[in-house]
């Protein structure tokens, strides 16, 4: 079935182009989700909506038929839960994605992290979890099973949301981004559920005002942050805003301001990024031979208020 009516409003140009309703954003995903769109119009798609840029209403009506395709996964528990996606991989700074979600993990919060396992140049969240001896789960039940022994469970997206791994799959393809990549950092993994929490985290400062409008339209309990080179865990040596969200109501009181002024220390961070280099820095704090960094710290005391609230 053809998108084309779809693709003359979208694909006007930077100024020409008109923004689709949240009903229209929801079948043209759920068609580009169900294989019934076919390569050449996937393309002008994600050309036309690279240059448009999506709407607030667009992403909602995205995810609308993004949610009824998720593999259904065990419900939070009442003590609740925290969702990190993560789908950029680290380039120049280690990724301690992992680090935050065990962590959180030992404070008693299950931790489900999403994203890709693999991607060339980068050092992705599931590489140094299995350096760390914590390989992907496939499916519900190993989700189960990893917080049942008390440690974070990492899900590829390829087995979370096979349909939109597919239209991720895109930018290999045409070598731009398209909505999916925003889509897949707004998973609500875990349902609607209120106790589980979603880190939603940005690169460009822009992005931090068109997030948190989906994020009170879709009334989401989440942490809105910029993220360390687009993963969802503060930078170990500056925290930077975290702005809390509970059923898209912004949270003052559980939010934190970015850290100002200058650096008096900078951690000791491990000098190659490689897996097996990350993954002995994160052993070493998890033991205690090193301390974690300040700001990771202050991230993890913002989720657990975060649950604590949505649990309340």
């Amino acid at each position: 079935m053809t998108i084309a009516p779809y693709l003359r409003e979208i694909g006007r140009g930077k100024d020409g182009a008109r923004s689709l309703t949240r009903e229209q954003s929801a079948d043209l995903m759920a068609r580009l989700l169900d294989g019934e769109v076919g390569d050449v119009e996937a393309g002008a798609f994600a050309i036309a909506m690279r240059i448009k840029g999506e709407t607030p209403e667009e992403l909602a009506g995205f995810m609308d038929a993004v949610a009824l395709r998720l593999l259904p996964l065990p419900a939070p528990p009442a003590t609740g839960a925290v969702v990190l996606p993560s789908y950029n991989g680290a380039r120049r700074l280690p990724n301690l994605v992992p680090l935050l979600a065990l962590q959180l993990a030992r404070e008693g919060l299950p931790v489900l992290v999403h994203g890709l396992e693999e991607d060339p140049g980068r050092v992705t969240t599931a590489a140094v979890f299995e350096a760390l001896g914590l390989p992907p789960v496939r499916d519900a039940a190993g989700v189960a099973a990893r917080w049942a022994a008390g440690a974070p469970a990492f899900i590829a997206t390829d087995d979370l949301h096979p349909s939109l791994a597919r239209v991720l799959a895109l930018r290999r393809l045409i070598g731009l981004r398209n909505p999916a990549h925003s889509l897949a950092k707004l998973l609500p993994a875990l349902g609607p559920a209120r106790q589980a929490v979603r880190v939603v985290n940005h690169t460009h400062p822009e992005y931090a005002t068109s997030l948190g409008e989906f994020l009170a339209r879709t009334r989401a309990t989440a942490l809105l942050m910029r993220g360390t080179e687009g993963e969802p865990v503060a930078d170990a040596r500056r925290c930077p805003r975290l702005t809390a969200f509970l059923d898209g109501v912004e949270q003052p009181a559980l939010s934190v301001e970015a850290q100002g002024g200058s650096l008096v220390s900078v951690p000791e961070l491990p000098p190659a990024i490689d897996p097996a280099s990350t993954a002995a820095y994160i052993a070493d704090v998890m033991s205690g031979a090193r301390p974690l960094p300040t700001p990771i710290a202050t991230q993890m005391m913002a989720l657990r208020a975060l649950a604590d609230a949505a649990r309340d």
